[in-house]
């Protein structure tokens, strides 16, 4: 393609539909307290899910639920208690340390929250491109550096990218520097982009540019994101299928319109009933919540949002409910859907 006067080569955007990240049970727990009293923060538990190429899993929960977490563990930031992460198929925990860890990070990117404090602010715009090029060896060469970094600032939308490249983080807004972020991760050429809350610390008018960007990179490059963000909204309007997360669970998971308009747990009821709706007025806030996120560190058994669960019953707080299919591609974990149980799923308004 050609952007801004500059010819941008595209991947082999190889089979649609083939699964390039799959992670298989993947639990953290945090060791805490003193040697005599040793304790552990259960941060994830038993999760599971797949990427396909070009397709966007947007990962949804209220803070502390184990999303950043998840993408953590998933770019190899640290290391998990268990589970598998397969790229491939490839079991990449498994693999010789050094050099095919940075393979795996060349694969394998990740775009933070925070777009001023992921990038050294005594450095340029250019310099911060250049790194990844550098040291995964993707071009050889001054000039051919050169061009590259323009070729990736004009892609992701910010030029002139000669000037671009010249300036600081601090002469650049915030959605010009998350750009810059997403330039970067793009340097390598990777197949996965773990963003994680890449627009909840920009203004909500360049929100959207910077979410029809990741659309753009999914469409034309064959990208695969795990969108990580505790706004289901944008969830719905960028995510190809959802995953809903609470207390370190993953909690139910669907197509995407498919959750928003049918959503089965009552967590996942509450999340959208908070979702402004100008048409529905006030009636689709019925959900009352109550109480708080149980602890991590000594969780209690069962499921574990029984304890500001609506429709709580008693086998909610003796076992966790296992995974039920409620629809085609659409699962939950709850003891309302559980074996024998034949209550339909609810209606709800869209929000």
């Amino acid at each position: 393609m050609t952007q801004a006067g500059i010819t941008i080569e595209r991947r082999d955007l190889g089979v649609q539909g083939e699964t390039v990240l799959e992670v298989r049970n993947l639990t953290k727990h945090f060791p805490v307290g003193t040697l005599f009293s040793p304790k552990k923060v259960h941060a994830l538990n038993d999760v599971s899910f797949s990427i396909q190429r070009g397709q966007v899993i947007a990962l949804v929960g209220e803070s502390g639920s184990g999303k950043s977490t998840t993408a953590r563990l998933i770019a190899r930031l640290m290391p998990p208690t268990q589970g598998e992460i397969l790229f491939k198929g490839r079991d990449v925990l498994k693999s010789e340390p050094r050099k095919a860890s940075l393979g795996y990070r060349n694969d394998v990117q990740m775009i933070f929250q925070d777009p001023f404090g992921s990038l050294n602010p005594v450095h340029t715009i250019g310099y911060h491109i250049e790194r990844p090029l550098t040291i995964h060896k993707q071009v050889q060469g001054s000039k051919a550096l050169r061009d590259r970094v323009h070729e990736l600032l004009a892609t992701v939308g910010l030029t002139p990218p000669a000037e671009v490249a010249q300036k600081y983080p601090y002469q650049l807004s915030g959605g010009q520097r998350q750009r810059v972020a997403i330039a970067r991760a793009l340097a390598v050429d990777p197949e996965i982009i773990l963003a994680d809350e890449p627009i909840s610390m920009l203004d909500v008018s360049i929100r959207m540019g910077v979410l029809n960007l990741m659309e753009r990179l999914k469409e034309e490059r064959g990208i695969g994101f795990l969108y990580i963000t505790h706004d289901i909204a944008s969830a719905r309007y960028i995510g190809d299928k959802t995953m809903v997360m609470y207390a370190g669970h993953v909690v139910e998971g669907a197509e995407s319109g498919e959750l928003m308009h049918n959503p089965a747990h009552p967590y996942t009821r509450l999340l959208l009933a908070a979702v402004p709706n100008p048409q529905a007025g006030l009636s689709v806030r019925t959900i009352q919540a109550r109480g708080e996120i149980p602890s991590l560190i000594d969780p209690p058994p069962g499921c574990p949002f029984a304890p500001r669960c609506p429709k709580v019953m008693d086998v909610c707080r003796q076992s966790m409910p296992g995974r039920e299919e409620v629809a085609k591609d659409h699962w939950v974990r709850c003891h309302l859907y559980g074996p024998g149980e034949t209550a339909p799923v609810p209606k709800m308004v869209p929000a």
